[in-house]
């Protein structure tokens, strides 16, 4: 117990954001390992089809649940995490978030007709309570994160999808095929739920139109900036359902998962950076602002670039051996990861905006992108299949992160740290020399053979990147004294 109480004090000393990353790095690692092969099981057990369907699955309850509820929480988070009224802010958005619900689920019922394809497959149901869950735990998750307890989100994000995954591999082995994917998905939300209720420390309490107007005021402007985002989530997985197969789904949601593993570390900052950004915008410390945002970016590249390296040079022989040859498409693989790069400087740029409420800016930057996204997506998918999608993909991303840079210049100064972001580029050329060198002399003809290289890999660039670049290796120093 001593051992136990000492642990925690000296956790909970450490700095606040170092510490929630910390924690949200260590679960992510758990998290990919889990989530990579539990994905394989799928992909080698049900195939592309039944995946497809699955994501496709995913794709409408997303969509819905983003335009009900989602807006609304954001604006709850908003508020709470300014640190005034804070109950009484949380109050006002139960109340909302309630009566959106229901207009929903009236809605879904009466227009039920419509969603031929859920009826079909008797995936209706499982829409209806999945998002019944999610109505509880986007409550319970909004005051939580208002309030910055990352690591209570963190810890059950990472329950959620275990338990997710377990229940989903037990489904599957027992022959239930996509209802077994879908039933993984609510308990998996159901034990997230559980543990959600014993931190929340808010209350409700009275409440006025002035904290109704400002939350409403806020999620107006997220609401139509959560239209762009559902376009870049999941207008490409929809057209190609539309133009092909479940089959063709599959296969490029699973492509697309393999190269999001280059966003490990941006999530895992993500989760502690948005309240804190925030605080400090009330507080007009932009220099701590700035700070924060150069740190990010190199501590979000410096596994995302070798993983980019190592991806293009050698991911269609990981793609072949562990998911299958149907899941092998080369040329899509190497535009998803660039997609990927693209994501990374997005999600920071979005990001930052939004916790220094320029909402309505990046309304307007969505209301080019998110337009050109489906035109591209709708001429490229015909003539070129998945790899089209891909492309409309990664043109619309890059215009949305060339005109949020350019909104974001003139609240911030953007100071790269340019000394290690030139020695992460560099250490990951020499792992991609050396992984050329590799196949031109050893064939990848197993699991085996493509595993080797990679894990030589990982050795080589760390300990490159620890003996050219000091700023990482004392920051690394610290983590692994913390752990």
């Amino acid at each position: 117990m001593f051992k136990l109480n000492y642990i925690l004090n000296y956790y909970m000393k450490m700095e606040e954001i170092r510490r929630q990353s910390l924690m949200s790095i260590f679960f992510q690692i758990i998290l990919t390992i889990f989530g990579f092969f539990a994905t394989i099981y799928f992909a080698r057990t049900v195939g592309a089809e039944i995946l497809g369907a699955y994501f496709l699955f995913l794709s409408y309850l997303g969509i819905i649940n983003m335009t009900s509820g989602a807006s609304i929480e954001g604006a709850a988070v908003k508020r709470i995490s300014e640190g005034k009224e804070q109950n009484e802010y949380f109050s006002a958005f139960v109340v909302l978030r309630t009566i959106l619900f229901i207009i929903l689920i009236i809605l879904l019922i009466l227009f039920r007709n419509y969603f031929q394809d859920l009826n079909n497959s008797g995936m209706f149901i499982w829409l209806l309570i999945i998002l019944s869950i999610t109505f509880f735990s986007g409550i319970l998750t909004s005051g939580i994160t208002g309030r910055g307890k990352i690591g209570v989100n963190v810890l059950g994000s990472f329950i959620q999808i275990v338990v997710q995954n377990i229940f989903q591999v037990i489904a599957i082995y027992l022959g239930y095929k996509v209802g077994g994917l879908a039933f993984g998905v609510a308990i998996g939300l159901i034990s997230f739920l559980i543990l959600q209720i014993k931190f929340l420390d808010l209350h409700l309490v009275k409440f006025t139109k002035k904290h109704i107007k400002s939350l409403l005021s806020f999620s107006f402007w997220t609401v139509l900036t959560l239209g762009g985002s559902m376009v870049f989530i999941y207008a490409d997985t929809i057209m190609i359902g539309y133009f092909m197969k479940n089959s063709d789904i599959g296969i490029y949601r699973i492509i697309f998962q393999f190269t999001s593993v280059m966003l490990f570390t941006t999530l895992a900052l993500g989760n502690s950076l948005y309240v804190k950004v925030s605080f400090w915008d009330q507080r007009n410390e932009k220099n701590l602002i700035e700070k924060s945002f150069s740190k990010s970016l190199t501590y979000s590249l410096v596994l995302a670039f070798p993983i980019f390296v190592g991806g293009t040079l050698i991911g269609d022989k990981l793609l072949y051996f562990l998911y299958g040859a149907e899941f092998s498409d080369y040329l899509t693989l190497i535009l998803l990861f660039f997609v990927q790069f693209i994501c990374i400087l997005n999600y920071f740029l979005k990001l930052y905006l939004t916790a220094m409420n320029k909402i309505k800016e990046i309304f307007k930057i969505f209301s080019i992108t998110a337009p050109l996204n489906i035109i591209l997506n709708l001429l490229l998918i015909p003539m070129f299949g998945i790899l089209g999608a891909a492309i409309a993909s990664l043109l619309s991303l890059l215009l949305n992160a060339i005109l949020s840079r350019n909104i974001l210049i003139q609240q911030i100064k953007l100071r790269p740290e340019y000394n290690s972001l030139f020695n992460i580029i560099k250490s990951s050329v020499i792992i991609g020399i050396f992984i050329i060198i590799y196949r031109l002399f050893i064939p990848l003809n197993n699991t085996l053979s493509v595993f080797i290289p990679i894990i030589l890999c990982g050795i080589i660039y760390t300990i490159l990147i620890l003996k050219t670049d000091k700023n990482i290796y004392e920051e690394l120093k610290t983590i692994v004294k913390n752990v």
